[in-house]
């Protein structure tokens, strides 16, 4: 399976990963002082839910357009309003890639780096990213960009870590690459996405966090299909494993989960599974 973000935009997997990156972007505005965001596998920043690679796999209308309810409603947690209200300002059929969502909470003292490896989905990503003057875009492979970007001059910030898992060693590759890039910025805040068939790959990240001494940590972990994962062609779970979270992380997440399960499961008697755990 590829996990190249045009085929999953506004999936069920997108929905929590962005749920859980607004978590903490809000955090981080909370003091004036300014932070700095990397995207290490951006994407283009922006989608076309109607578009040829969404189109094929339709996952948005299991994830994004389950979700157009909820907007109307007065009671929202903060962090999940904020994120719908990030989409909405899209427009219609159009969906936001980690890169754009972080660029629109940015204040004028912050920055974005989004890395993209891909020629063409750099160039679109650069024009996404053209309205908002604290965002970059730098066309290259983030094993190699990441270390340099860091420690960031703010020293304070958030960054996520999102391949398409294209070749079997990804998980070992990008767990390195989190290590890496704990070793020279050890406050900042990561946010690690990876599919899951089994809990294998995640437990395996956990372990390797407690080795390195990687902590304090939480994983959400989502399952839209009861574990059977009866077709194998489909992204069905996936995990996001978020180091250093602040204060209120997992309770906010539990809070919104609490709203989302239910619409992003397989229907009204089958609701998500999102569990919520510090590692």
């Amino acid at each position: 399976m590829n996990y190249r973000h045009a085929f999953h935009a506004g999936s069920f997997a997108d929905v929590i990963k962005h749920v859980a990156l607004v978590a903490v972007l809000l955090h981080l505005r909370q003091k004036e002082k300014p932070f700095f965001v990397i995207d290490t596998h951006a994407g283009c920043g922006l989608y076309q839910l109607d578009g040829a690679e969404a189109a094929r796999t339709r996952e948005a209308d299991s994830g994004i357009a389950r979700l157009r309810d909820l907007a109307c409603q007065s009671d929202l947690p903060d962090t999940l309003r904020a994120y719908l209200e990030c989409v909405s300002r899209e427009g219609p059929g159009r969906y936001p890639g980690s890169p754009r969502l972080a660029a629109r909470l940015l204040r004028p003292q912050d920055r974005l780096v989004a890395i993209e490896k891909h020629p063409e989905e750099a160039e679109a990503l650069a024009k996404a990213l053209s309205p908002f003057p604290g965002a970059r875009t730098i066309l290259g492979d983030a094993y190699k960009q990441l270390p340099a970007l860091l420690p960031p001059r703010e020293r304070r910030g958030a960054v996520l870590i999102d391949p398409p898992y294209e070749g079997e060693d990804e998980h070992l590759r990008a767990a390195a690459l989190l290590r890496e890039a704990h070793r020279r910025f050890a406050t900042g805040v990561y946010l690690f996405w990876l599919p899951t068939k089994s809990r294998v790959s995640a437990d395996a990240l956990g372990g390797e966090l407690h080795t390195h001494g990687i902590s304090p940590a939480v994983r959400i972990d989502i399952d839209i299909d009861g574990g059977s994962h009866t077709d194998q062609r489909r992204l069905s779970s996936a995990a996001l494993v978020v180091v250093n979270p602040p204060y209120t992380f997992e309770s906010e997440m539990q809070a919104a989960a609490a709203l989302l399960a239910p619409r992003l499961g397989r229907g009204i008697d089958a609701p998500a599974r999102i569990a919520t755990s510090a590692i």
